[in-house]
């Protein structure tokens, strides 16, 4: 198992993929007017891809086309002090294609928010990072007691 400096434990890419499939709920990094913005999302992994339903309309959406941003999600239990934090970067895209439009409303993504979210933004995975936190071994703990 590698880890960091802080001594967490870096994830492999798959790992870091697999840990993005379980996960509901998102934050998309974006610049906004030439500062960062930051959106939490419902999403689906299609593949090493992103796909988040938002409206034509947004604020995202504008913000997000063809532009590189940060996607993270994670996971965290603050009684066990565990949990994982995976983070991905690259081009989002709105979706155009008819045919592919079709296929993306067919997968298991439904919008949380109300309104219409018939528009479409893929994010083609280009990195990727993870890292998790387990549980501190008692000897350790016990040791700077």
């Amino acid at each position: 198992m590698q880890t960091d400096d802080s001594g967490l434990q870096v994830l492999s890419t798959g790992e870091c993929l697999e840990l993005l499939a379980s996960a509901d709920i998102g934050r998309v990094i974006f610049t906004d007017h030439a500062l960062p913005a930051v959106q939490p999302v419902n999403f689906y992994l299609d593949d090493a891809s992103i796909v988040i339903r938002t409206n034509l309309g947004s604020k995202l959406a504008a913000a997000t086309r063809q532009a590189v941003v940060a996607f993270e999600a994670d996971e965290f239990d603050s009684d066990t002090r565990t949990g994982w934090s995976v983070t991905a970067v690259g081009r989002a895209r709105a979706v155009q294609n008819d045919d592919e439009r079709a296929r993306l409303e067919r997968l298991p993504l439904r919008p949380w928010a109300p309104g219409d979210r018939s528009h479409f933004i893929v994010v083609r995975i280009e990195q990727v990072s993870g890292r998790r936190i387990t549980a501190e071994p008692a000897n350790a703990a016990s040791a700077r007691s």
